[in-house]
Formats: structure tokens, C-alpha cells, sequence
């Protein structure tokens, strides 16, 4: 290993003790999504005190911001994405507590780096709030704030050590169903059981799941169905996450879904509306010079790549929406050493805060730092970079 990455590694391995104490400091905030205020402010701090320059309340949301440190002008600006929110009930069992502090640390380290190294190009920390939500990145997107830059990259905590692994895209949708409240044993004809609607919109998706793809998921809750056993519900509401493998797909799936909801409206006698979400989710563009670069710093560090399938067990991220306007990385570090925990669950969440899950934290620093280091000292890096991306939309389109 060169000099250069040497020192790089130096960096980021004196971090360790205060990624480990800003992990756990955020592991106890466990903050929901747009309420990530000592979150935010944790590492904000943490990312002034090391020169960089901090704007708070990036795109109308409190606790997203924008850290910056710049080697002068011209040259690539790569930004690391800070997520910051935890799961209700769940805490960080979505493992945003690695992602924050492996990001900010990443950056600040290729930052101290950089100084008298780097002529030009820019380092830049971006706090995302709500991703839980799917609404953080994907509003930073609509507002521009991904505008110039060239490169955005994280790593999320997993099982296994991927590189590329792609995400779904997903639609939201809320489902109200209104009735007629009346007394359930008195006079039940006099009512229109709101509930019913719901319960026939359940029946009908289970009908439906035998004729969609493999890669289309459906899923939902009710988040309201009446308010006592002797009053016929007069309101009744589900919520249900379409998914699939591109956004045609997920967009075919949510018209079906949407005509057994109106079905269950007919069938039931109720008045149906319907809000989705306020962004869909696009699915993961991944971009190969990005990925190539990360499996060279594995390499580096001794590390290899999990040969478990990429395109089985994804979820959906806003990163996807990133991923549309920028070329983007995300690649998983494991926090297990072993066993397999599964993500959004109270075991995932302890094995964050264990041996190997801090282990986990400090791989994704090393690599980031190692890979934005490359983007920085070979901009012809970025150009092959935004070359892939542009191929890309024309192959779309």
C-alpha cells in the first residue's frame, strides 16, 4: 500500500474512540424521522470542530445540513450522506447509527488528508434525515441539493460484505374507507361498515399476490379500524408499500392495487380515497466505476466481497432517488461475525453497538475514505463515473 493511503488509514483509525462514543451517543437518541435533533447536532459538531463549514436546515427540513470543506476551487466534490433517524418501537435496528458516523468520519478524515495534498475539489458531509420514511434524500433531490455534486456515496450495516447490492422501488399509499356508524347489534342495517372496505382490500391484494412477479412485493397495515365492537365503524384506514424491480413495474403494480381498493369500496357500500406518499422511490442505479473503486479498497484492506445473490432480501431507499441525478455507492459492512441477524429487528439493533458491529463502523470509514480519496486524486475517476451514469439514462430512455 502507498504512503498516501497509508496515512489515510492512520486517520481514520485514530477516530476510532470518538465514532465509537457518537455511535453510541445516537444509538441512545434513537430519534424518528424529521425529529433527529441531537442527532443532527452531534455530528454537525463534530464536523465543525474539524474545519468544515456547516448550513443547517437544508431543504426546508430542521435537521438535514450541509458540511463542507473545500481544498480550493475547481475539481470533484464528494459528498458522504449522513443518515440519521431510527425505527419506532425498534430503535436503530435500521442501522442509521453506523451510517451517520461512518460518513461524517470518512469525511472528516479524507478532509484532514487533503489539506496541502489536494489543490482542488470539495469534501462534503450531508446530514439526510427520515429515511425510514423515504422522504429525506428524495426531497434533497427535488430541491437541488445534489446539484454539483459529483460523486455521493454510504455504507449501510448488513449481514454480509456487498458492494453493489440494488434496492426496489416503492410507492406509498394510504387508503380511507367512510361509512355509516350505527348501533352493531340494534339496528347493524343502518350502518356501512367501514372496515369491511378495509378487510376486502386485504382479501383482494392476498388474490392478487399469486399474479404478480417475483420481484413486486406488497405489504400493508391498519392503522385505523373503529373505535368500540357495538358501533359499526363509520371510518376505516390501511397503508399499504408497493415494490418492484423498476419504477413501470411498481407503477403497474400500484394501478392493480389501487382497483382492489375500489373494489372493496363497491363491495362494501363505502366512499374510497386515496393519498400516496409524497415521493416514490426510485430504484438503485448502480454505478460500476463507483463500485470498482470500493472492491479495490476491500482489496486494500484485505476484505473480500460476500458471493450471497444481490438481488434477493432488498428493501427500498430514498438513496435510490440520489442515484438518478448522481452517480451513487452503497455498499453493506457486516456487523455480525457469523450469524446472520436480519435488518429491522431488536437483534440487528443490539449487534450495532457490539465488537463487530463497531468493527463493521470502522470498515465503512476505511473504505469510504480510501474510495473518496481515489475520486479526489484521479478525476478522471468521477469523468468514467459520470460517463456509466450517462449511459445509462440513454440505455432508460
Amino acid at each position: 500500500m502507498d504512503p498516501a493511503r497509508k496515512r489515510i488509514l492512520k486517520i481514520t483509525d485514530r477516530l476510532a474512540p470518538r465514532a465509537t462514543r457518537m455511535m453510541r451517543e445516537i444509538t441512545s437518541f434513537a430519534e424518528l424521522p424529521l425529529k433527529e435533533t441531537r442527532t443532527s447536532e452531534t455530528l454537525c459538531g463534530f464536523l465543525s470542530e474539524r474545519g468544515f463549514r456547516v448550513k443547517r436546515g437544508v431543504a426546508g427540513m430542521e435537521t438535514a445540513f450541509r458540511a463542507e470543506f473545500s481544498f480550493g476551487k475547481g475539481g470533484p466534490a464528494v459528498a458522504f450522506l449522513c443518515e440519521m433517524d431510527a425505527l419506532p418501537g425498534l430503535g436503530h435496528a435500521c442501522g442509521h447509527n453506523i451510517v451517520g458516523v461512518a460518513s461524517a468520519c470518512a469525511a472528516a478524515a479524507l478532509a484532514k488528508f487533503g489539506k496541502g495534498v489536494f489543490r482542488a475539489g470539495k469534501v462534503i458531509a450531508l446530514g439526510t434525515p427520515a429515511e425510514e420514511t423515504g422522504y429525506g434524500k428524495a426531497r434533497m433531490v427535488e430541491k437541488g441539493v445534489f446539484r454539483n455534486i459529483d460523486a455521493a456515496m454510504m455504507v449501510h450495516p448488513s449481514s454480509r460484505r456487498h458492494v453493489a447490492k440494488g434496492y426496489l422501488a416503492l410507492a406509498k399509499l394510504h387508503f380511507t374507507y367512510h361509512g355509516r356508524a350505527a348501533h352493531a347489534a340494534a339496528y347493524p342495517e343502518h350502518g356501512i361498515n367501514a372496515l369491511d372496505g378495509v378487510l376486502l382490500l386485504f382479501n383482494g391484494v392476498a388474490a392478487l399476490r399469486q399474479q404478480l412477479p417475483d420481484t413486486v412485493r406488497v405489504h400493508g397495515i391498519v392503522t385505523e379500524g373503529g373505535r368500540a365492537p357495538n358501533i359499526i365503524p363509520e371510518r376505516a384506514k390501511a397503508y399499504f408499500y408497493v415494490r418492484g424491480e423498476t419504477l413501470d413495474e411498481m407503477h403497474g403494480a400500484v394501478a392493480r392495487v389501487k382497483s382492489c381498493a375500489a373494489g372493496a369500496a363497491t363491495a362494501s357500500r363505502c366512499r374510497l380515497e386515496v393519498e400516496e406518499g409524497a415521493y416514490p422511490l426510485s430504484p438503485m442505479k448502480v454505478n460500476p466505476v463507483l463500485a470498482d473503486a470500493y472492491r479495490c479498497a476491500l482489496t486494500l484492506l484485505g476484505l473480500p466481497e460476500s458471493d450471497a445473490p444481490t438481488n434477493r432480501n432488498r428493501g427500498s431507499s430514498d438513496i435510490g432517488n440520489v442515484s438518478q441525478v448522481v452517480p451513487t455507492l452503497q455498499p453493506n459492512v457486516p456487523i455480525t461475525s457469523g450469524a446472520r441477524v436480519e435488518i429491522h429487528t431488536r437483534a440487528f439493533e443490539e449487534a450495532t453497538t457490539t465488537p463487530s458491529g463497531i468493527e463493521g463502523m470502522m470498515e465503512g470509514i476505511r473504505a469510504l475514505a480510501l474510495t473518496g480519496y481515489d475520486l479526489l486524486a484521479d478525476p478522471s475517476l468521477v469523468k468514467a463515473a459520470w460517463r456509466h451514469f450517462r449511459a445509462a439514462e440513454q440505455g432508460r430512455s
